[in-house]
């Protein structure tokens, strides 16, 4: 298979203001469209084989905007399920539980229909994900792109590379950002990450 091509979605208003943003719904702010744009010239040079994406608004905005066709809607792509601890910042959350670490101690329970998700969960839906994009790359040529969410595409990158999902806290990802993971001699790497447009 060619590379895995991981597209942050770009800003919105809560990925700006540090909240914890799973299932509400936002759209993309003004710069988030602008960052979603930015990405079509860095996939431009790929040979695309297949696009999966993430049902939220804000990652199919994004892959309409950066110029990706044929997409297939996955909610394996969705982000973390934050549970009570959506549209929260860190920093509240510290307030009262200033050692909380999402990568390692996962959410408060949040109402029946969010529970919230730990880090195991997350990275089963990462590896289930990883396993459909392999069957899929089998049958495509080029690369496959997947365009979902900060944490969650954090967490399949440690699972890509053996890790443990709690392995996600060594990957910082901007919004409207470009990484890249692939092989080198049979080994899963990651050959370009956080990439952003140079404008």
């Amino acid at each position: 298979m060619g590379d895995l091509l991981l597209v942050r979605h770009g800003e919105t208003e809560w990925s700006l203001s540090g909240q914890h943003t799973s299932w509400t719904d936002l759209p993309l702010t003004g710069r988030g469209r602008e960052q979603a744009r930015e990405v079509a010239p860095l996939l431009r040079a790929d040979r695309i084989g297949a696009v999966f994406v993430s049902p939220m608004k804000r990652a199919r905005e994004t892959a309409e905007l950066a110029e990706l066709h044929d997409v297939r809607i996955d909610a394996d792509l969705s982000e973390w399920d934050y549970g009570a601890y959506e549209g929260v910042t860190t920093a509240e959350i510290h307030r009262t539980l200033p050692d909380w670490f999402l990568f390692t101690d996962g959410v408060a329970p949040g109402p029946p229909e969010h529970p919230g998700e730990s880090p195991e969960e997350v990275g089963a839906r990462a590896d289930r994900m990883l396993a459909r994009v392999k069957a899929v790359a089998a049958d495509t040529e080029g690369s496959v792109a997947l365009v979902a969410h900060g944490h969650f595409l954090r967490v399949l990158t440690a699972r890509w590379l053996g890790l443990p999902p709690s392995g996600g806290a060594l990957f910082q990802l901007g919004t409207g950002t470009v990484s890249r993971l692939g092989t080198e001699h049979g080994r899963p790497v990651v050959a370009g990450w956080n990439v952003r447009a140079t404008s």
